[in-house]
């Protein structure tokens, strides 16, 4: 069951990075990471069970540089083309459209 948690990370790998929850994935590799290690201090040690929690790790952790690298690479861009997408997404929410960034457009909201 936890391997569909795998290939479901996987095929992730194919999703803009825009589009994948940051938090999710740090839970992914949180628990690949803790549940490896148990799986080998728990006597009988479960390799098969470590390897599926290794794998479910190794793929949070691509999931999350993916993210880590968009953000990056997203707040380097000009601050015109920053004020220029958030002016958009204020038109399209007061629109009742869904805005492109959303937690953009809610950090802006607050301020």
């Amino acid at each position: 069951m936890k391997w569909a948690l795998v290939l479901a990370g996987v095929s992730d790998f194919y999703r803009p990075p825009e589009k994948l929850s940051l938090t999710q994935n740090l839970a992914l590799t949180a628990t690949g990471a803790i549940w490896t290690r148990w799986c080998f201090i728990i006597k009988p040690r479960n390799v098969l069970l470590a390897a599926v929690n290794f794998f479910l790790g190794c793929v949070g952790i691509v999931q999350v540089s993916r993210i880590v690298m968009w953000q990056r690479s997203v707040k380097s861009g000009t601050a015109s083309e920053l004020l220029q997408q958030d002016a958009q997404d204020a038109v399209r929410t007061a629109k009742g459209g869904i805005p492109e960034n959303p937690e953009a457009a809610a950090k802006s909201a607050i301020q």
